[in-house]
């Protein structure tokens, strides 16, 4: 049992992919090819903004909204402790501070309730996190930003397809950010990421720093960097598009019925109200997560912890100051989070293995 099956995946898309791939290695545009710009729109289009500006990975995307805001040394940018490290180390490689609120325990997203309270004069930019793929409180973190004049930028690494009150993952902030890493719900075949907006101002300036600061060769009027996404993954993305929907209810329907007959067994996710939940992750919760994870390990199943240190226990986040127990809902969800195999590709055979073999290692 695969705990993420792109094997199965690019069997079934294999003659769409392979002629997608083919075109460009016939054409030889490996930079901004046109196969970029043909994604860029349909992306927006999905997304339903105005701009889509498609950079080397998630990582990348999220460094380069920052410095397209300014952003940077002696400014402060919102995040939270439990997430993956790309999160805020781009904040610290601007310059600016990471600080680090707590998360929501039902959908292991930003607190709203505690956002408040870290709002000094000195930041300049939040970036809540819609982790495992379900989009954070969004209503109520925009509002709090908007009358502080706070950028908001989503981090949609994992929730790219997801919908709040009918408006999609990367459409309700100033800037969005996602990632084309392969395992994610959209994924390439490497690494790659992107980023949407409404303002035709910051698309102009992140387009830009992304190619080294320019928008014309040999003018340079911003610090940028070497952040082009590889045409040859634009045109995998491209073959895979077409069937993202379908992929989408799939895992819906996987997520559901693991809902539906693992709750008597462990904590299993929980939708806000107006969400969809696209399971990035199918990740439930219980307190003796390690020994539940190795008794499905012994039973060929394949788990995965996201993630089993918060932030702010990382060493090179010493210096600002946090200790144990500054965020016990991140530090609780570290220790007792397990997530279980989910792709669109799963069988039934497959999901009723996974089910069983939860309920028997909870015995």
């Amino acid at each position: 049992m695969e705990f993420i099956d792109l094997k199965t995946q690019y069997r079934r898309y294999q003659d769409a992919i392979d002629s997608r791939m083919r075109a460009v290695l016939e054409h030889g545009q490996f930079i901004q090819g046109p196969e970029i710009f043909e994604l860029e729109k349909l992306l927006a289009d999905y997304v339903g903004v105005a701009h889509c500006i498609t950079v080397s990975s998630g990582t990348a995307s999220l460094e380069i909204a920052l410095r397209a805001l300014g952003i940077g040394p002696g400014d402060e940018v919102v995040t939270v402790p439990f997430t993956w490290i790309s999160t805020a180390e781009v904040i610290a490689l601007v310059g600016a501070k990471p600080v680090f609120v707590d998360i929501d325990p039902v959908t292991y997203n930003l607190d709203p309730d505690r956002l408040e309270a870290v709002l000094s004069h000195r930041v300049k930019a939040l970036i809540p996190v819609s982790l495992f793929g379900q989009m954070a409180d969004h209503a109520r973190i925009n509002c709090i930003a908007r009358a502080r004049s706070i950028p908001v930028i989503e981090d949609a690494a994992q929730s790219f397809g997801a919908r709040q009150n009918g408006k999609r993952s990367c459409g309700v902030t100033e800037i969005a950010s996602t990632s084309f890493f392969p395992a994610k719900p959209l994924g390439c075949f490497g690494d790659g990421g992107a980023l949407f907006t409404d303002d035709g101002a910051l698309a102009e300036r992140m387009r830009a720093i992304r190619t080294h600061g320019g928008l014309k060769r040999h003018h340079h009027p911003w610090v940028g960097t070497n952040g082009r996404f590889d045409t040859l993954q634009a045109a995998v993305l491209l073959a895979k598009l077409p069937h993202f929907e379908w992929e989408l209810e799939q895992r819906r329907q996987i997520g559901a019925s693991y809902s539906k007959q693992l709750s008597a067994a462990c904590q299993v996710p929980e939708i806000l109200d107006g969400n969809t939940h696209v399971y990035a992750q199918y990740t439930i919760r219980l307190a003796n997560r390690d020994q539940v994870g190795e008794r499905l390990k012994a039973r060929g199943i394949p788990t995965a912890v996201y993630y089993p240190k918060c932030l702010h226990e990382q060493p090179v986040f010493a210096g600002l100051g946090y200790c144990a127990g500054d965020f016990p809902e991140s530090e609780k969800a570290a220790r007792e989070v397990l997530s279980l195999p989910m792709h669109p590709f799963l069988t039934e055979e497959e999901q009723d293995r996974v089910i069983i073999g939860v309920k028997k290692a909870r015995e």
